[in-house]
């Protein structure tokens, strides 16, 4: 059993390594800026250039748009804490004890708001950034202010310059957001022909992987794209519809693979899946499928009823391919506006808890290497704002993937520094020797959530080891004492985090759960057309609460919620992921069946919720009359008996 595992886990690291769409030229594109950035702060010779180099890896996206966006907006930041920062030290660099106090005070600050804002995508560079500010105001000659003021302009210097070179590169290599989204839906149209020729292939997996992350990153591009206004409105509401259109036909595979006596003759299969096919690569030339006629054969049988049901869904999600319906406006019209904080920003106490418990397990590696006169271990201080994450679950997800990395990394930094670095003689061979490592640690990086961090970390290690200073340098003592600080500031954030106000993961997985079932209720009675806009963001939920499900399993025994708990909630993902797709074929039903299914489901949703249940108050239907509304009625069913 265990050599059975093993393999597993072996072909999961195998396959999660394999090659993705956009993702070599995501990880070439982070080596050119790395490589250049090292010319940069070579010749200028400016302190820390292996933390400059690594924040690299924080300023770019796979899109053009939000790398762009990231690299302005923390040139911004970093101007902002900078100059409040050159204030602090102003007043409190002669006095030891009011310094290690603001720097408390000013990492709690931040965090907390970081944390509890729309900041909270930048938040990883926003704590980086903070680290190294507060590591060079404690490390800097006391009594010294003009030391302390160039301390805190190199910083600034630590974001300016790779933010810099990164706006170049990027005008210039970055693929513009539309593209990638004309990508995406390409590459699912491909998946679904795959599955419609051969079901048990090898698309299957990619196949579910796709359905169940939806179309929210291609939406994101769309919106991204709309904003450049460097295409036509008309163009970007079409690729906008195509992607929705994905989710139905995706879904009706989905339907036809949990139910093997749907699947469709085989001419009408090859009939669609050469479809497919054509209209994948007219969105992989730079366009889209306009006014697709239907020439599908006849069946060869006749059709049963629920056959029949999703051949119609699939002709009427092919034929308004890219047709925006007339009713129903879009997904991005109906968000609510927001402020600048989250709505519980200040009634939740979990931000706060993640600010005092980062500035904790921070402060005390400071101390700690102050304390023993230990300069070089310094990167356990900088760890802990790296490592931290909002729940027990995340962080120690993180914390595997980090030490794991950093065992990589160092492994090849000490392996670059013996056998490389002493035959280096000119710039452009470091230049290179870093291409190579940001190539390699990049490509990890741009890969799936569930290994990227260990690329942010593969680097980190690897930059410490082989960029020493203002020229190629091989001391293994500096590449020892920096490596010993990452796996200090990870055991410590993991002890704080365990033990101190653990947030666990599962609190969250039923209040998800409940939203989900309140959004499929809301599905099944708004208008036809819009149904695949909102069932892509119903499977963006699921996808999430299955993360969640999964990651609990990182969280010890005494934060993790029970074995029971757990199975009850996957049995409940699962369910609900089946009945997602009948859903969403069932458009075209009786609305008073329609509104005794969002009844159904809104009630379910009270039982996560903890709140009153619904009473039903919809008409009684015939549920009998429909193959399609009986499996629907089956599923939930299983729903309503399952404990919770």
């Amino acid at each position: 059993m265990s050599l059975e595992r093993a393999r597993e886990t072996l072909w999961d690291i195998a396959r999660l390594l394999g090659p993705q769409p956009g993702r070599l030229e995501l990880a070439t594109r982070l080596a050119v800026i790395c490589a250049i950035t090292v010319l940069v702060v070579e010749i200028y010779q400016t302190p820390d250039p292996a933390l400059t180099v690594y924040i690299v890896f924080f300023l770019n996206r796979g899109d053009r748009s939000m790398s762009l966006i990231l690299d302005f907006a923390l040139l911004a930041l970093i101007t902002l804490i900078i100059g409040f920062t050159v204030l602090v030290a102003m007043i409190v660099i002669n006095d030891p004890m009011w310094r290690l106090i603001s720097m408390t005070v000013i990492s709690i600050g931040l965090l907390f708001v970081a944390s509890a804002s729309k900041l909270r995508p930048l938040g990883g560079t926003i704590v980086l950034i903070i680290g190294y500010a507060l590591d060079l105001l404690g490390t800097t000659p006391l009594g010294i202010g003009e030391v302390a003021t160039r301390a805190l302009l190199y910083a600034w210097l630590f974001v300016s310059i790779p933010a810099g070179i990164s706006i170049v590169v990027n005008f210039l290599l970055a693929p513009p957001p539309r593209r990638l989204a004309e990508r995406a839906i390409a590459q699912r149209l491909e998946l679904s022909a795959a599955m419609l020729q051969f079901p048990d292939g090898p698309a299957r997996r990619e196949f579910k992987e796709c359905l169940r992350e939806s179309t929210k990153e291609i939406q994101e591009w769309l919106g991204l794209a709309d904003r450049e206004k460097t295409s036509r409105p008309g163009d970007i509401a079409a690729l906008r519809q195509a992607a929705f259109s994905t989710v139905t036909l995706m879904s009706t595979i989905d339907v036809m693979d949990r139910r093997p006596e749907t699947w469709l003759t085989i001419p009408l299969r090859e009939y669609l899946a050469q479809t497919l096919r054509e209209m994948s690569a007219i969105l992989k030339a730079g366009g889209y499928p306009i006014r697709i006629e239907w020439r599908a054969p006849d069946p060869e049988r006749r059709l049963i009823p629920l056959e029949a049901d999703i051949l119609a869904d699939v002709k009427a999600a092919i034929v308004g391919f890219t047709e925006v319906p007339n009713s129903g406006g879009s997904i991005e019209e109906r968000k609510e506006t927001s402020g600048f904080f989250a709505a519980d920003a200040f009634t939740n106490p979990d931000y706060i808890h993640y600010a005092l418990k980062t500035t904790g397990a921070a402060m005390f590696c400071y101390i700690l290497y102050s304390l023993l006169d230990w300069p070089g271990i310094h990167t356990s201080f900088l760890t802990c704002y790296i490592v931290s994450l909002g729940t027990t679950a995340e962080t120690v997800e993180k914390l595997t993937l980090r030490i794991v990395g950093c065992l990589v990394g160092a492994a090849a930094g000490y392996g670059t520094m013996i056998f490389l670095i002493p035959y280096l003689t000119s710039i452009t061979a470091l230049m290179v020797v870093v291409f190579a490592g940001a190539l390699a640690s990049g490509y990890v990086a741009a890969g799936s959530p569930r290994i990227s961090y260990a690329g942010f970390q593969i680097a980190f290690a690897f930059f410490l080891c082989v960029i020493q200073g203002p020229s190629p340098a091989f001391d293994l003592t500096t590449a020892r004492d920096r490596v010993i600080g990452i796996l200090i500031g990870n055991v410590v954030t993991y002890v704080v985090f365990i033990n101190l106000w653990p947030i666990s993961v599962g609190k969250r997985i039923d209040p998800a759960i409940a939203s989900l079932l309140h959004h499929l209720s809301a599905m099944m009675t708004a208008d036809p057309r819009s149904r695949g806009a909102l069932a892509a963001q119903a499977q963006s939920a699921l996808a999430e609460i299955q993360t969640d499900i999964e990651l609990a399993n990182y969280e010890p025994s005494t934060v993790r919620p029970t074995e029971a708990w757990l199975a009850a909630r996957r049995h409940v993902a699962e369910e609900i992921g089946g009945l997602e797709s009948l859903l969403l074929l069932s458009a075209q039903n009786h609305a008073a069946t329609r509104a005794q299914i969002a009844n159904r489901l809104g009630t379910l949703a009270g039982r996560f919720a903890a709140s009153k249940s619904h009473s039903l108050t919809n008409p009684q239907v015939e549920w009998s009359t429909s193959p399609l509304l009986r499996i629907i009625n089956a599923s939930l069913l299983r729903l309503e008996a399952a404990p919770i």
